[in-house]
């Protein structure tokens, strides 16, 4: 399963690649398809599940054999899926409901990160915001849904070469405001060495054999003589078309394509050079792929079919092309731009900063904190260990009882009940036990009054 599979027409391009029943007698060993390339789509694996449950259905097969990009784009394709089988809707089901949860679970993750807790949030509201899927039904896959998938992947995969493009020009820009700061840190005479060193790298990197603009004669003659080891002279466009075709699926999609210019391309890169930076070599192979792509893809589905690919060699740029501009030739960004840029880093510099400040003194209070804690835990300590000391030495004085704490008192005997102040000595008690009279009654208990 090629990438096509997974652009805006991937179930145009496997309609062309279903392969044909061969008789039982022929056996031979499958061989294992390749791993699709990753599209970059947070949705990537949700979509190839998706492509190889429809794959299994008959029905589905038959009608995405007639059907044509156009009618995958408009929908006409999706409802179709009222008519696969019963185990197809079922595997469809539970892929949207995993990925309904999915986005549930990333969804409350960013949610949590970014608001208090025990605050309610609109998971279905949330969901609107994906639009590969219909957020109103989480629970089946309908022709809306497919629809939806499709549409999303048109439009996410037309903007992803833009946005790569975009993000090249930030790293550009980056490399050489690191370079221009780096510049003003040295002095004069060092400054002086550094730049023509840079001015040496630029021009050895500049030298190189002549690059082919890509999809012209002169580069695909090339690719004939040098990889396939093909006559020259014998130069057919339709036996290079089928010789990549590589998958025999009757387009080349845009993996084929960028595996043309690998030959043009390490003209130029080499990873083993300094002056020689990879990632423009990736830059440079997207812009050739773009370049092909426009002047030879008429439909625009993003696949080059053996009718687009013959009348491209019909024109006259295919004959008389002249020679490629590569990306260090290209001026990627405008001094404005760099300006812009240094100024949005300088902003972002200054935040950090005040982040960092912030994040310090907070630690500072912190440490403060944690200071008069530790003095508090030590003195409460020593507190305890004076209070045991106290109570293993010999004669101490009791303890005094904690005021909250509950006081039990016990009766006391008739004897030791206190005398009236007004009323003269009593005698000492006598050795000998007297028996009071039987018509005296023992004094009555004082009452005990708790404070």
């Amino acid at each position: 399963m090629q990438l096509s599979w997974l652009l805006a027409t991937a179930l145009f391009a496997f309609a062309a690649s279903v392969p044909i029943d061969r008789p039982k007698a022929e056996k031979k060993v499958e061989e294992t398809p390749p791993e699709p390339p990753d599209t970059g789509l947070y949705y990537h694996r949700y979509l190839q599940e998706v492509i190889n449950v429809l794959e299994t259905d008959s029905h589905f097969r038959e009608k995405l054999q007639a059907a044509n990009a156009e009618d995958i784009k408009s929908g006409k394709l999706s409802k179709e899926l009222d008519f696969v089988s019963h185990h197809v809707r079922t595997k469809l089901d539970e892929l949207k409901r995993q990925e309904v949860s999915r986005l549930r679970m990333l969804l409350k993750a960013k949610m949590d990160a970014t608001m208090e807790q025990n605050v309610q949030i609109d998971h279905l509201g949330l969901l609107k915001q994906f639009e590969h899927l219909d957020p109103q039904n989480q629970h089946t896959f309908e022709a809306r849904d497919l629809e939806l998938l499709i549409q999303a992947a048109t439009k996410d995969l037309e903007n992803y070469d833009a946005a790569h493009h975009e993000e090249f020009k930030r790293y550009e820009m980056l490399k050489e405001h690191e370079r221009r700061e780096y510049l003003k840190s040295l002095d004069e005479e060092k400054r002086r060495a550094e730049e023509a060193r840079f001015q040496e790298l630029r021009q050895k990197h500049k030298e190189h054999p002549k690059i082919n603009v890509p999809g012209s004669r002169d580069q695909l003659k090339e690719v004939w003589e040098e990889t396939d080891g093909l006559d020259p002279s014998e130069f057919n466009p339709k036996t290079f078309f089928k010789l990549h075709d590589t998958n025999s699926d009757g387009v080349l999609d845009e993996q084929e394509l960028e595996a043309l210019f690998t030959k043009e391309l390490e003209k130029v890169y080499d990873p083993r050079n300094e002056e020689d930076d990879m990632l423009e070599m990736e830059e440079e192979r997207l812009r050739m792929r773009e370049h092909v792509m426009k002047n030879v893809d008429l439909n625009q589905d993003r696949l080059v079919t053996l009718e687009e690919f013959l009348k491209s060699t019909e024109k006259k740029e295919f004959n008389e092309a002249g020679g490629w501009e590569t990306v260090d030739e290209t001026q990627v960004y405008s001094e404005a731009e760099l300006q812009r840029f240094e100024a949005e880093l300088a902003a972002q510099e200054v935040e950090l900063g005040r982040r960092a400040e912030q994040l310090r003194r907070q630690h500072q209070d912190l440490q403060e904190q944690q200071v008069r804690l530790d003095a508090q835990k030590k003195e409460y300590q020593q507190a305890v260990l004076h209070m045991e000391q106290r109570k293993t030495q010999p004669g101490a004085a009791p303890v005094a009882p904690d005021p909250g704490e509950e006081l039990k008192f016990q009766a006391q005997a008739p004897h030791a009940a206190p005398a009236d102040p007004a009323a003269p000595a009593a005698p000492a008690p006598e050795q000998n036990h007297v028996e009071p009279p039987q018509n005296q009654q023992p004094p009555s208990q004082p009452e005990v009054q708790i404070q």
